[in-house]
């Protein structure tokens, strides 16, 4: 059966942790049948939400990793993708976001827009993806739909414009108005499956009206027809209203909000039509490939199944049956038994078995055409890898993956662990561009890194749980970094006289700070004073000092180095002599260019009930934190703070204790400060400990 891509939609549903992403997308797939019971996300009934189909996922109630799912709703095809809230797993939020057309912002009707909506809007942003803004939990005490819309202007710089208006509130909350239609919709039944269309009620009919007007107003600047129809006050007939909202949406300068109560199972047959409504086909998305072999110049997609084929992994899972590659297709179509290249790798793949994945379930299908997600079976590859037609050049953009902040000794409890952790550690910095690890070469400490304790925390437990590796976990460590704060020069010579031949090389430049960028190495050498071969040794001899810092062994950031002299020896001059140069060079001028040590300062957020604000401030001026506002919404305070990473672990417990447990923080990496001097003398006290215990 042909199918018709204008009825193809790619949606995310994104937000801040406990707005109701998971409770949702349960939803959905109920009213679209494609699950016949619902379930909570807190697994209340030990089954937990169909979405969160990892056992870790259920005991704590929160989305680890995104998952795919497709449904029909009104004869159109919905791919869905439930993505994580917690900042830690950024990197799922990443990766769905580049491959999806359209967006769902979920916002919680007494939170409002939240720290995490703040970092979410950011990515959707920089994929310029279109989204709608659902407002959930009106029914929740404190709701507030229409203080929500002023934050989405005010915080999120967003055109929101209500199209929806709800029929009471917190506890009354029965239903929506329907501005289109200017008609009042119930939802009827035990599960909200019957909606009951009715007049508006007397008392909401002004502020109705009032509503309408401000959507039509917002909606004319999309539409010359509506306009002239406003200004000739003729009927305006609801798809023209439609058109001009969804124009606005597809170019991100209006967003239409919707409202509901996802567990109360009001709204969401309702934001199930503005989807199809309002939010991109494949076809309304412009998609961009490089030419790798016309120095990569953008390339526009077509949405055609018989064009060559342009497609991009963007997620990889590890099944007990082979790795699972879940990929979107670009452009052309992939069947099974194609033969396709990987650009990254230039290797050939034949395609074995193609399937479509709804959670944790699998359905075989023959192809995937244009427009479409599905994945692939056994196909090695990492993720961001991007597949064409043998033949062709083209790859897709990479994702932008966030540098981790902390990381973490793991030790092996015997010798059955440590081989599991290895192929543990194996797949999961695969699936994770954002979850690292390697070995201290003076130690022999295996050591993760990733985007936060909790991060972390949660891939210890899945060594264990899925791997039976067991772990002992050291304390976590910050990553420090060093760098040089004003310029200095080098003059240095190497020289070795061993019997035969020797080594001789000078370096003579200077190096200075970068601010924005790691490294940078700029020859300026003329006369051939160092002869043009050795030029990429020394670069090399630079590069090499980079990775651990002459003061504290911490990687060196923002530096650059430039050289305009040196001298070189007939005979004696090598690589090797050159690079051992450029090292003492980088010694010499290192410590007169005044290095600092700088460490990762976190945005924290905390929301914690008003009576509380001092303490929680404290605690936070405690940890070497600075306060950059706070502001009451409702019963809660919202402070905003800049707290070194340092400082921040075993925050929550502390948090919990000091506020009954009732506040809760968010964290994400903010910039890179330098140390105070008292704690760079503890660390650096720390560290010459630790040489000796080595020694």
């Amino acid at each position: 059966m042909k199918k018709n891509i204008r009825h193809v939609r790619n949606i995310g549903i994104s937000a801040h942790i406990d707005s109701g992403k998971t409770t949702l997308t349960e939803r959905i797939l109920f009213y679209t049948q494609r699950i016949h019971s619902m379930h909570d996300v807190k697994g209340k009934d030990g089954v937990g939400a169909f979405m969160d189909s990892m056992e870790l996922e259920r005991e704590r109630g929160i989305t680890i990793a995104s998952a795919a799912t497709f449904c029909e709703w009104d004869d159109h095809e919905i791919n869905i993708i439930d993505t994580p809230g917690h900042v830690d797993f950024t990197i799922e939020v990443e990766r769905s976001l580049r491959v999806l057309d359209g967006a769902i912002l979920v916002l919680c009707s007494v939170g409002g827009v939240q720290s995490q909506s703040i970092t979410v809007d950011q990515q959707m942003r920089r994929y310029k993806v279109p989204c709608i803004a659902f407002i959930n939990k009106c029914d929740r005490s404190g709701a507030n739909p229409f203080r929500v819309i002023d934050q989405l202007k005010t915080k999120l710089g967003h055109n929101a414009v209500a199209v929806q208006i709800p029929i009471g509130l917190e506890a009354d909350f029965t239903g929506v108005v329907d501005l289109l239609s200017m008609k009042a919709v119930y939802f009827d039944g035990d599960k909200g499956e019957t909606l009951r269309i009715e007049a508006i009620p007397d008392t909401l009919i002004d502020l109705a009206q009032t509503k309408r007007e401000e959507m039509l107003d917002a909606a004319s600047m999309f539409s010359d027809e509506l306009m002239e129809a406003i200004l000739e006050e003729r009927e305006i007939p609801s798809g023209m209203v439609l058109a001009a909202l969804r124009q606005g949406a597809l170019r991100r300068q209006l967003t239409p909000v919707l409202m509901g109560s996802a567990y109360k199972n009001k709204g969401v047959q309702l934001l199930l039509n503005a989807v199809n409504d309002l939010l991109p086909c494949p076809d309304d998305v412009e998609n961009h490939a490089l030419d790798t072999d016309q120095d990569e110049t953008p390339v526009r997609l077509t949405t055609d199944p018989g064009a060559p084929l342009v497609a991009l992994a963007f997620k990889l899972e590890d099944r007990s049956y082979g790795q699972l590659t879940y990929i979107r297709v670009y452009q052309g179509s992939l069947s099974k038994g194609d033969t396709i290249i990987n650009v990254r790798t230039g290797k050939k793949i034949k395609v074995g078995r193609v399937v479509r994945m709804h959670s944790d379930q699998m359905e075989e299908i023959e192809a995937i055409s244009a427009g479409y997600i599905g994945a692939l079976f056994g196909i090695d590859c990492a993720s961001g890898d991007t597949f064409v037609t043998p033949g062709l050049s083209l790859t897709m953009t990479s994702m932008y993956v966030p540098k981790p902040v902390i990381s973490l000794m793991i030790h092996p409890k015997d010798h059955k662990s440590e081989i599991n952790l290895s192929k543990a550690l194996n797949r999961f910095t695969k699936e994770d561009p954002t979850f690292k690890t390697h070995v201290n070469p003076e130690t022999g400490e295996t050591i993760i890194s990733g985007m936060g304790e909790l991060h972390l925390e949660v891939y210890i437990e899945r060594m264990q749980r899925e791997y039976s590796a067991e772990v002992t976990a050291g304390a976590p460590r910050v990553a420090y970094r060093e760098t040089i704060t004003q310029r200095a020069d080098f003059d240095y010579i190497h020289k070795k006289q061993t019997g035969g031949a020797g080594q001789y090389g000078r370096i003579a430049g200077w190096l200075e700070p970068l601010p924005d960028k790691d490294f940078e190495f700029d020859n300026q050498v003329v006369g051939g004073s160092i002869p043009t071969q050795f030029i990429p040794a020394c670069e090399k001899g630079f590069r090499h000092c980079l990775v651990k810092g002459p003061k504290m062994e911490f990687p060196v950031t923002g530096v650059k180095i430039v050289i305009n002299d040196g001298a070189s020896h007939a005979v004696d001059s090598s690589d090797m002599a050159f690079q051992a140069a450029a090292r003492g060079a980088f010694q010499q001028g290192y410590f007169r260019a005044k290095p600092v040590i700088q460490e990762p300062i976190m945005k924290v957020v905390v929301e914690t009930p008003t009576a509380f604000q001092g303490p929680v401030m404290g605690s936070l001026n405690q940890r070497r934190g600075m306060i950059v506002g706070a502001q009451d919404e409702g019963a809660l305070c919202v402070i905003e703070s800049q707290v070194p990473l340092a400082e921040m672990f075993g925050y929550s417990t502390v948090l919990r204790s000091l506020t009954q447990g009732q506040a809760q923080f968010t964290m994400e990496f903010l910039a890179y400060k330098t140390v105070p001097q008292s704690i760079a003398e503890e660390l650096e006290k720390k560290a010459a400990e630790q040489k000796k215990k080595v020694a």
